[in-house]
Order: C-alpha cells, then structure tokens, then sequence
C-alpha cells in the first residue's frame, strides 16, 4: 500500500513530542509510535481527526499517497 506517514514531519513542524501528542488524543504511546513508523493496517476516522485538531492540520499533511511505493511490514492488529 502506497499510503506514506508523514506524522513525524508534523511533529517537528509543530514542535510537539509524540509523548504529548500520544497523551492529548488518549492513545498508547506504542500505538501512536507504530503510526507514525507506518506498522499498521489502519487507523481509525477518529484517530484520525484527534490527531489533526491537536496538530492542527488536515489528513492530507500527515497522509500522502505514492504510486509504487513499498510499504513497511505491517504487523496484526490495528491501532484505536
């Protein structure tokens, strides 16, 4: 899946720690670690929408598609 994480970007722009941004939107510091590595299946519409109001930006900063892209190894399960 061609679909690149951009959160890390985000932070730094926003100068924001994950452990900060993991703690205001209410996940796992793990969880929010394997986002923004690009380990999961999936995330969540309201994941989603936490993220971009405490960040504030739109899913398409922190999202990008790329044709041809390689995706990373995905492990099971899928984050909140």
């Amino acid at each position: 899946m061609p679909v690149i994480v951009r959160l890390d970007v985000m932070l730094a722009l926003r100068k924001t720690r994950a452990k900060d941004l993991a703690a205001e939107i209410g996940i796992t510091e793990a969880n929010l670690s394997l986002l923004r590595t690009g380990k999961v299946k999936g995330v969540r519409f309201d994941t989603l929408a936490r993220i971009c109001a405490a960040l504030d930006c739109k899913p398409g900063d922190i999202l990008d598609f790329v044709e041809g892209a390689e995706a990373p190894a995905v492990e099971e399960g899928g984050l909140d």
